[in-house]
């Protein structure tokens, strides 16, 4: 059983004015990509495994299109290698988008159907919070996509898309896919699987895959800050009876819809300057003050410095803010070394256009002892504030990401971070946790997103419109029927 495997994975917001580069890319190629973390359970099945190579980035801003074609180039060159195949597995996020181009992931996947032919069964698995078509639909012969937000279930969504294939390949059963799209795209933030409703509309699809004739049931928020005819929510199915599937999909895309008004952000929320007031003055710590429009993990630039200016002006103590991506102050930073004073710019490093950087007066309190000039980062301390900047874009949601820089979140009255809903290791230690809706290319408050490309009504941009669910089946699918 002959099965390859690789592709590209990377959150792209069209909002935001900083190309995503090959350099901003971490690849892993060939055999290193079985022993990669995300790919490492392909061990478990008696498979002979060809890996290609597979491209993952910080979200961010359209990729590059040299870039995309680079990558994608590589792919279907090494593909074309090791033909004949019996299956591929294609390891996508869904949100990409490339200059120039329209659908990406379509354009990736009907490529790689292309090579492979029709005999081959290629089964994909996505991020929840990635846009779908018709065009990557009738490439396709099996789908899953991640059930959690924030995502923990990374490598079970990807262990039931490669289960799927091999399922298929053992008993000769070729399932289909039938979708059926919602009007309806909403920030993660506000549809997290740890509120309601999204997390009781979430706890259906186990029960959905228990049908003899259904394999696997997804259910997909979409990418909202994509101004692209494709952005919509969508429910997915697979299996091998065409009524369940068309009947599944429709009544979990009726309950979404239903739920719309319903999507609410599970965190108290203000602008900057009130959220700054309500941690400064908070009785209990540390409070996690998240800057969502700037959040690096949903596409932000990662640059803005509002956050730092609002605390430095209501004198804020015991802060820990992490991080500003900003190169030329973290290279100022490590030229001036530990214990120096300097006069600093920060912010606005990326995109000046769209951002007002702080000036002030800072010492360095650490620089992080490496090498790898783009994972450089420093601790800058400016009256009660440490705050982190870095020479890339990155976050700075896990425990790990502060102590190896010497600090210690654990003990702060206030972290600031750069985030939208918080992640798993940040959220239990919030006492509270509050959500700044400021601006920037991930701005929480969507209905103030231009939608110049929206092709049809959709929800929240649009309210006086109704919604009948239809189901739409794969055109490989149809020509198994036909």
């Amino acid at each position: 059983m002959r099965i390859a495997v690789g592709g590209i994975h990377v959150e792209c917001s069209t909002y935001n004015p900083v190309l995503t580069r090959t350099a901003d890319f971490r690849v892993t190629r060939g055999d290193g990509l079985l022993t990669a973390p995300y790919f490492a359970f392909l061990k478990d099945y008696d498979v002979t495994w060809l890996p290609l190579v597979h491209a993952r980035a910080v979200p961010g801003g359209p990729v590059e299109r040299a870039t995309y074609e680079a990558f994608k180039t590589e792919f279907l060159d090494g593909l074309k290698a090791l033909l004949p195949l019996d299956g591929l597995y294609l390891a996508m996020h869904g949100a990409m988008n490339v200059q120039g181009m329209e659908d990406a992931e379509g354009d990736w996947i009907t490529a790689a159907r292309a090579v492979v032919g029709e005999d081959c069964i290629v089964t994909a698995s996505y991020d929840l919070h990635g846009n779908v078509t018709q065009r990557i639909i009738d490439s396709l012969d099996m789908y899953s996509t991640y059930r959690t937000a924030p995502h923990i279930d990374v490598e079970e969504t990807m262990r039931r898309s490669v289960t799927m294939l091999v399922r298929a390949l053992t008993t000769g059963e070729i399932p289909q896919v039938v979708w059926a799209p919602i009007p309806v795209v909403l920030p993660g933030e506000r549809t997290s699987t740890v509120d309601e409703p999204a997390k009781g509309l979430y706890a259906r699809l186990p029960g959905i895959d228990s049908d003899p004739g259904i394999w696997d049931a997804s259910l997909m928020v979409g990418y909202v800050w994509a101004d692209e005819p494709r952005a919509t929510a969508a429910a997915i199915m697979t299996g091998t009876d065409r009524a369940a599937l068309e009947r599944e999909a429709k009544k979990l895309a009726q309950a979404y819809w239903d739920a719309r008004e319903e999507f609410v952000f599970g965190c108290e929320t203000g602008t900057i300057e009130q959220c700054v007031t309500r941690a400064v003055n908070s009785d209990t710590a540390p409070v996690v003050l998240a800057e969502s429009g700037d959040n690096p993990t949903g596409g932000g630039v990662g640059d803005r410095a509002e956050v730092l200016a609002a605390l430095v002006a209501a004198g804020a103590q015991g802060v820990v803010l992490a991080g500003i991506t900003d190169p030329a102050a973290t290279a100022a930073a490590y030229a001036a070394g530990v214990g120096a004073k300097l006069t600093l710019s920060v912010g606005g490093a990326l995109a000046p256009q769209d951002s007002t950087p702080f000036t002030g007066e800072f010492e360095v309190v650490f620089v992080l002892d490496t090498n790898d000039m783009p994972e450089r980062q420093a601790v800058l301390r400016i009256g009660g504030i440490d705050v982190v900047v870095a020479a890339r874009r990155r976050p700075y949601h896990n425990i790990a990401d502060f102590t190896l820089l010497g600090l210690d979140p654990h003990n702060a009255k206030i972290i600031a971070v750069k985030s939208g809903y918080l992640s798993p290791e940040l959220a239990p230690i919030a006492n509270p946790n509050l959500m700044a809706l400021s601006t920037g290319a991930v701005d929480q408050y969507v209905e103030r997103l231009v939608r110049d490309r929206k092709l049809t009504k959709t929800f929240p941009f649009d309210r006086d419109f109704t919604f009948t669910p239809q189901a739409f089946v794969s055109a490989r699918a149809a020509k198994t029927q036909a």
